[in-house]
């Protein structure tokens, strides 16, 4: 057959996938073995019935046409709302676009802020798509990382020693993902001098604001000087769980989201017409959020309150998301040597940091989509098992110094 494009078979690069635990343990599952997945943020419960209703209701009025390519007036006009909610600056429904999901629309922003041969700066621990969003622009990109020994928030230093000529965008996320660190103001108010300073565009994916972790959301897009620079992220996914719904949108200044119309032109055509309708309801009603913050917040502190003062790791960033990021660097010598050991000795499948880059190498992502006793009985044998190492490796590092 003819040759694949380079731009497509060269998507994932060559970095470390880090999902092979994931896939194994899902194959596992699926052939019979009573495997405990914690390495997937998908929630454990159907999206909330009054949102399926409305679904139904319109799929049954005869709501199956195209639709506007911006996405039609009441969504996106609900979506403005939300984004105003969030970020505490007034939106329109004229400065948001419909995506397929927040992954949608983050492939529009990127789209947006780049051209060919342009060059990104990309702050890590990151979402494992990023890389490849850039790459599909033919952009390139370097990880400014972020340490866990500063909780996961990046310095101005890192971000000017990693800026170009050609530099044009910066990508952020927080809440975070994989981490669940919650970016400070002093973090975002450095970010953003940093884009004013380089007059670059700042992507926000804001997908999980409502996991706080009880704290107010801050988005740079309500900083001074920063909305004419900002492209904020945001879907339906997380915060009211509807993940399989693919449902996300872009906010970004008018001309950018009029520009962005044609991309949706040749990309998808428009979000379905049913969907849409579905969709509107559901942010107006707000059904499902109340129910998902507080249900990731009770976990998150249970899981932490049961790794507390635990030998051998600990508990990093954590603040938000809907997950618990493990340092595990004391007792094993890479994330993923404990992702697979765990999985043989428990049948409990987390996934290696190694998986969303360097700074999150030697931790591993615990994923809260279980419910509370499923967690609860995890997280006992999960420490059972590092302080079992633990205290081998100390017994080690004892006789061999005797010795």
């Amino acid at each position: 057959m003819p040759a694949i494009s380079k731009r497509i078979s060269g998507i994932l690069g060559n970095d470390p996938s880090g999902w092979e635990v994931h896939f194994t343990a899902k194959a596992r599952q699926e052939a019979g073995e009573d495997i405990v997945m914690l390495s997937i943020g998908d929630h454990d419960t159907p999206t909330p019935e009054p949102s399926v209703e409305a679904c139904v209701e319109e799929l049954r009025a005869g709501h199956h046409h195209y639709t506007d390519l911006q996405g039609i007036a009441p969504l996106r006009a609900a979506m403005a709302a939300i984004t105003q909610q969030s970020t505490g600056i007034a939106t329109t429904a004229d400065e948001v676009i419909v995506a397929p999901g927040g992954q949608g629309a983050l492939f529009a922003a990127v789209h947006a802020a780049l051209d060919p041969g342009d060059h990104a700066i990309v702050v890590g621990p990151y979402y494992a798509t990023y890389p490849g969003t850039f790459r599909v622009a033919c952009a390139s990109f370097d990880v400014v990382e972020a340490l866990a020994e500063d909780d996961f928030q990046p310095k101005r230093e890192a971000l000017e020693a990693a800026v170009r000529k050609n530099t044009r965008a910066v990508l952020i996320n927080s809440p975070n993902n994989p981490t669940g660190a919650v970016y400070t103001r002093e973090t975002l108010e450095t970010l953003a001098d940093f884009c004013k300073a380089h007059d670059l565009w700042l992507i926000s994916d804001e997908v999980y604001w409502t996991h706080t972790g009880g704290k107010p959301h801050l988005s740079p897009l309500a900083l001074p000087g920063m909305e004419a620079r900002t492209l904020v992220v945001n879907s339906v996914s997380k915060s009211h769980g509807m993940t399989g719904w693919r449902v996300g949108w872009l906010r970004g200044p008018k001309e950018v989201v009029d520009d962005l119309v044609n991309l949706n032109l040749v990309l998808t055509y428009g979000l379905g017409d049913f969907l849409s309708r579905a969709v509107t309801r559901t942010l107006e009603a707000g059904w499902g959020v109340s129910e998902f913050t507080q249900r990731y917040a009770r976990r998150r502190e249970a899981l932490a309150s049961a790794f507390a003062g635990m030998r051998g790791a600990e508990v990093r960033g954590s603040q938000g998301g809907i997950y618990v990021m493990l340092d595990v660097r004391e007792t094993f010598a890479s994330g993923e040597d404990f992702a697979w050991e765990l999985l043989e000795a428990e049948k409990i499948a987390v996934t290696p940091g190694e998986a969303f880059g360097k700074a999150a190498a030697g931790h591993v992502r615990i994923s809260l989509c279980q419910n509370e006793e499923t967690l609860a009985e995890a997280a006992r044998r999960i420490r059972q098992f590092i302080e079992t190492r633990a205290g081998s490796t100390k017994s080690k590092r004892i006789n061999g110094a005797a010795s």
